[in-house]
Formats: structure tokens, sequence, C-alpha cells
């Protein structure tokens, strides 16, 4: 009962100071938001200079032989000669292993003089119908016969072929899996050839620049191991594009006249697709979308300010602006969602690579 006698007093006191809490020492409401006593907000910024604007891609690839074959034995047998050494040149028509084939070479040898007895039996022939001595009947039978030996002398002579391995294009020979004496069939593999100069550069690029490839169009690319850049050109692109990247892969052909370039190794690819020598370009992260188009926020007498652009060419970081900045501009690239309109800001000036000059406005 006594606590219920004392409520009203204990109502009053909290009252006095909840009204104390809001209100100054001078007895006024502070005043908030107000630009006077902003401390100002310091962000990263760029002076607007004209500037090339490159439009690169940059991917990655691998080196590949310009040709190469596995070279294998179209007939079976046993290796009588093996005339390369492992990774060696070799030219174009050069005799690399042989099969044994003495036993179509002897086919051959008695086709061939079969080849001669039908021979000579046609000539005998021809003259004895001449007068008459023998029937037209049994002179194209003699005829018939020796056509038919040539046949088998070709398919015997086609069958000795199939125990050479040529090289099919002059290239460097690989390691080779066989021995001399060893028996080979069709699916034994005796070693690999390999067109080094020149080399292809396989590699894909987003399909969105399907339109700015074409063959032609010139590749520098680096590899490991090589302080050297390297130029190629497209020769081949795929006309589709795969359905699970999104991509499109091309082809280009490079030069290796020292060999320094090896088929099998990582590639770093630049393609420039377009160049402008003097643009008004910007960071791309500095450009704000709106609904009626883009901005960008800009240092004017200390305080932010909004300025519409319009937008040209892009390269994979910058921007061209055609319109709505000028050289001298100071347009903020960091603290985008915290500056605002009339807001005093500091702007801390960096390259458009991001990196700190260590000026301010």
């Amino acid at each position: 009962m006594k606590f219920l006698q004392n409520l009203p007093g204990f109502i009053f006191i909290l009252s006095v100071i909840a009204m104390t809490a809001c209100t100054t020492k001078s007895g006024e409401a502070p005043k908030m938001g107000r630009n006077s006593d902003q401390k100002p907000v310091t962000a990263d910024a760029i002076i607007v200079t004209h500037s090339a604007l490159e439009n690169d891609i940059k991917t990655n690839g691998t080196l590949m032989p310009a040709e190469e074959v596995e070279l294998r034995s179209e007939t079976p047998g046993r290796i009588v000669n093996i005339n390369f050494r492992e990774g060696a040149h070799v030219s174009k028509g050069d005799l690399l292993v042989k099969i044994d084939d003495r036993e179509l070479q002897a086919q051959l040898k008695k086709l061939q003089l079969d080849e001669k007895l039908a021979l000579d039996d046609v000539s005998r022939k021809e003259k004895l119908l001449e007068i008459n001595a023998v029937s037209r009947e049994e002179y194209d039978k003699a005829v018939n016969t020796l056509e038919v030996t040539k046949a088998n002398i070709s398919l015997v002579e086609t069958q000795i072929s199939k125990t050479e391995i040529k090289a099919p294009f002059s290239g460097i020979v690989g390691l080779r899996q066989v021995s001399n004496g060893g028996y080979v069939s069709s699916a034994t593999l005796v070693s690999s050839l390999q067109q080094v100069d020149p080399v292809k550069l396989e590699f894909t690029v987003p399909e969105k620049y399907r339109d700015k490839l074409r063959q032609g169009t010139p590749v520098s690319f680096t590899v490991d191991g090589v302080d050297k850049e390297f130029r190629a050109s497209v020769y081949a692109i795929e006309p589709s594009a795969d359905p699970l990247t999104h991509s499109i892969k091309l082809r280009a052909m490079c030069p290796n006249p020292g060999n320094q370039l090896v088929p099998g190794a990582f590639a770093r690819i630049n393609i420039e697709l377009d160049k402008l020598n003097n643009a008004v370009s910007i960071p791309a992260e500095a450009i704000i979308p709106v609904i009626d188009g883009q901005k960008v926020l800009v240092s004017r007498n200390g305080k932010v300010a909004s300025q519409k652009v319009e937008t040209g060419f892009r390269s994979e970081t910058m921007v061209q602006i055609t319109k709505g900045l000028n050289d001298g501009d100071t347009v903020f690239i960091s603290g985008l969602l915290v500056l605002k309109d009339d807001m005093k800001a500091n702007p801390r000036i960096v390259n458009p690579s991001g990196e700190d000059t260590g000026g301010a406005e």
C-alpha cells in the first residue's frame, strides 16, 4: 500500500528524466543530418583524362602440332629394319620401318614370269589371228589371261608397299615402341610423327565475341619458360558454340622455326579486338545504372554530385564515356553506396587500376 501511495512521484521523476534526455544542454533538440556538421567522407577517385582504350580478350589455350600421326603398320609381319632415330627430324617420304616381305616378293617374281609368258602368248596368237590360224575366242582368252596377271602383280605390289612405313610429312619422330625382329600388327603403335613448325594454338572465347573474330585475326601469346611474346593468326573457327560453356573454339597458326614452342604447352593469350587512341574512359565500377540511363558520382566544390553519362566502347575493365565528362573531372570509384548528392567528400586520387597516387583534390 505504501508503494501505491508513492507511485505518482515515481512517474513524475521518470517523465523528467525522459524530457532531459531528449534535449541538449541548451534546451534545443539535436540537429541531425546537417551538412554543416558532417565530417567529410574519404573515397577513391580518378582524374578523367584522354587516353588509349583497348578492347582485349584474355584467355588460355593449348599448343598443338600442325600435323600429328601415329605410325602403325598396315600389314602384320616381323620388323626387319628400323631406319629412324628417336626424336630426329625426318623428311616426307623417308622409309622409317620395313616389314619382312620375302613371301610377297616371291609371289611378285612368279607373277612377273607369268606376265612374260602371257605377253608372248598374246603376241603369237595376234599374228596367227591375222592369217585366221586361230579363233578370235582363243586370242581374247590369251589377252584376258595377260590382264589378270597384270592385276595380280598390281595387287602384290600394293601389299609390298604396305610393308613399308614412310613419313607422310616432314617432322619430328617420337619415341619408338618396337624393336628390330619384333612382330607387329595393324594395332601395334610403332611411334608418332609431329610437324612442329608451324604449330597450332587452340583456345576458346565467349560466344558474344563471335562476330568480332574472323580468319586472319591476330593473336599474341606467351608460354612458360620462354621470355618472348609470340604472334599467331586465326585460321579456323568452330561454326557452333559449345552448349554447356557457351564458348566458341578457335585455332590459330604460329611459325616455330627454332622449335621454342612445344606441343601440349599452356599458353596465355591476348586478342586485341578494337583500339581507340584518344578516348575519355573510366573504370567500369564507377558506372551506376539508373532508371533512365547511367550516372557517375563526381566531386564538385568539395561535395558529391551526380552526373549522367553516355557510354560507348568497353574493354575488360574500362568504359568509354561519350557524353557527360570532360578532362579534369574527378570521378569517385569507391564508396558509391555511401556517397550521396551534396555530401561532403574528400577524394583520394588513385590510378584507374586502383593504385594510390598520393594526391587529393
